[in-house]
């Protein structure tokens, strides 16, 4: 019988370590936060690394081996556990419909980072799915600093040279479903703390009239640019502006990858016990090399250094707070009233110089003049609904590349997004988890042919397909949905996301297998048949049609549906993406825009057309 008189505080204050570190396991890192908050002896106990390591493993994101590998590069369990708990809804395999043979990222842990790996459109090797060697290429990653706190680096080639493009990390939700790639605005008042930070020279004289606004300067650009909650957000301009400031901010950010730094992103299978040490090793000294470059921007950087690309965001921002008033002629033109009033000029912000680099994008003369007249002529295009670029660069000093996870409500059909077709974003695809009611959801991989698994000698070449399969209700029956999500040939035959079989798992199918043994010589043993449809050729490429079949599952756990005219067969097997990912073999990334979201629609391997893309030799089909 539970006791009416209230437990005595000093009680978890007796409580050994070990036993309170077993405790706060039937706790949330937000109960342990706000026990720490208590009194003085509970914060100490609170902040005990046997309390927080529990915390980390529950997140879920990692072994609880791979957890003490991690440690060491964070101060305590508790940063560790906040880098873990902010990108965890990172997790999982994201999509775009574009092209319609790739645009599948899988987002996995590296080492304190999680990485974005695309996989490669590629045929079935010789050791067959689960033992052959899946392509990838790095897409992004986020990485936790010693703080916990995340920094984004993505990834792209370009002129055969390797490359990272720091950004910073914005509003992951929680039940994110975008992740979108874009320039980010940073607020007033950080832009002017920064400024204010150096208003004194080294002699201790204000320099104010060099790097501080006056009050009438700040002033108009609140009546042009908006106040601090009026800022233009990235999304309300038109797509060839996004487009052309992204392009003008990965220039500028843009970093060489050291060689040091070309190491793995991830560790081996810890099967391989030699080589996963080694892995370690090397994750190390890359991250090391990550941070510094992250945390790099208190020298001097000469103008040579800017127009190469070659420092981050942090560093363009003090380099132009040196510089303020060396580059106001540029950007004269830029902040003049379109209407003939009178102008006056703007220090050189962030944002003032990417204007510079972006007029020299779109090509516009040094007349002032006719780049006036141009640029009226540009915005005369733009619909009413978007904003113009100009305010976007007034609404703020300092701009950064960013990446954003967000929750966007989207209409689906069968399983898949409907995705706008202008925006740099990926998509995330619902995993289900296979359940007693249903067994068959998940990740599945496959190809065409009897017997499954590996190429025959007839047909060296098959197509890999990766399918998602999924559950849903619909007018009383319950629906199997195969969503294809990649497909390893050279031509798309069906769009990304078309239902490659529908079946209802409620209505059994008396269709006999049409093959009596497998691969193996051994009597095929059936566990279940369902009654479904197929793709097939129907009103076009955006519209195919199906055909009746039937699925067939195996005591082995293999799928194979059959279409019933043709007798053609899909067999599947249940992946497990990061472990292949792990045993795989990484080639070169795209160029970085592409690399995130690939936009231009191709029913061909755009992949291939990228010097270095993958190194397969599509079959003819």
């Amino acid at each position: 019988m539970l006791s009416p008189e209230p437990c005595d505080p000093n009680f978890l204050l007796c409580l050994p370590d070990d036993v309170f570190g077993m405790v706060s396991r039937f706790l949330l890192p937000r109960d342990v936060c706000n026990l720490s908050l208590c009194c003085k002896s509970l914060y100490a106990l609170s902040s005990s690394e046997k309390v927080w390591f529990p915390q980390c493993y529950m997140v879920g994101v990692v072994p609880q081996k791979d957890l003490v590998e991690w440690r060491e590069g964070v101060s305590s369990y508790q940063a560790l556990c906040r880098f873990l708990l902010s990108v965890k809804p990172l997790l999982g395999i994201w999509v775009h419909q574009n092209p319609e043979l790739g645009n599948l990222v899988y987002v996995m842990p590296g080492f304190v980072s999680v990485v974005g790996c695309r996989i490669i459109p590629q045929e079935l090797g010789p050791l067959g799915i689960q033992d052959g060697p899946i392509q990838w290429s790095s897409v992004f990653e986020v990485i936790g600093d010693f703080d916990g706190s995340a920094t984004f680096f993505l990834h792209g080639r370009e002129e055969g040279m390797d490359y990272v493009y720091r950004g910073s990390v914005k509003y992951i939700d929680e039940s994110c479903n975008v992740l979108l790639l874009e320039v980010e605005p940073r607020e007033q008042n950080y832009g002017i703390n920064l400024l204010q930070s150096r208003s004194l020279d080294d002699s201790g004289g204000t320099v104010s009239g060099e790097v501080c606004r006056s009050n009438r300067e700040l002033s108009r650009l609140q009546k042009v640019g908006g106040n601090d909650e009026e800022m233009v957000p990235f999304s309300k301009l038109a797509f060839s502006d996004r487009r052309k400031l992204l392009e003008v901010t990965i220039s500028l950010v843009r970093q060489e990858v050291p060689s040091v730094a070309a190491g793995p992103l991830f560790p081996r299978l810890r099967d391989d016990c030699d080589n996963f040490q080694k892995d370690f090793v090397l994750l190390k000294e890359r991250r090391e090399v990550f941070c510094q470059m992250n945390n790099f921007g208190n020298g001097q950087i000469d103008n040579e250094e800017i127009s190469q690309g070659t420092v981050g965001p942090v560093q363009l921002e003090l380099d132009d707070i040196r510089k303020s008033c060396n580059w106001s002629k540029d950007i004269s033109d830029l902040l003049s009233k379109e209407d003939g009033h009178t102008q006056f000029t703007k220090k050189k912000s962030l944002g003032g110089y990417l204007w510079g680099s972006f007029k020299q994008i779109v090509g516009r003369s040094s007349s002032i003049n006719e780049s006036h007249a141009i640029f009226k002529k540009l915005t005369t295009r733009r619909e009413i609904k978007h904003a113009r670029l100009e305010d976007f660069l007034r609404s703020s000093d300092a701009i950064e590349l960013s990446l954003k996870a967000s929750t966007v409500k989207l209409s689906s059909y069968r399983a898949w997004p409907n995705m706008p077709d202008t925006w740099f974003a990926l998509y995330k695809m619902p995993l289900q988890v296979p359940s007693a009611d249903q067994i068959y959801a998940g990740l599945w991989g496959g190809t065409f042919g009897w017997p499954p698994g590996k190429p025959s000698e007839d047909k060296p070449g098959k197509a890999l397909f990766f399918l998602l399969l999924s559950y849903e209700e619909s007018q009383e029956q319950q629906l199997l949905i195969a969503t294809k999500i990649l497909e390893g040939t050279h031509y798309g035959l069906h769009p990304n996301g078309s239902a490659m079989f529908i079946v209802d798992v409620n209505e059994p199918s008396s269709d006999p297998f049409p093959w009596d043994i497998n691969k193996d010589s051994l009597s095929v043993d059936i566990k279940h048949v369902f009654t479904g449809e197929g793709i097939s050729n129907g009103y076009g490429f955006r519209y195919p049609g199906s055909k009746p079949g039937s699925l067939f599952v195996f005591q082995n756990g293999v799928l194979a549906f059959v279409w019933k005219d043709t007798r053609a067969v899909l067999t599947l097997q249940r992946l497990d993406l990061q472990d292949l990912l792990k045993k795989g073999e990484r080639i070169p990334s795209l160029p970085p825009i592409n690399n995130f979201s690939y936009l231009t629609k191709s029913y061909s391997n755009v992949f291939t057309g990228f010097p270095g893309a993958s190194t397969w030799s599509p079959s003819p089909r």
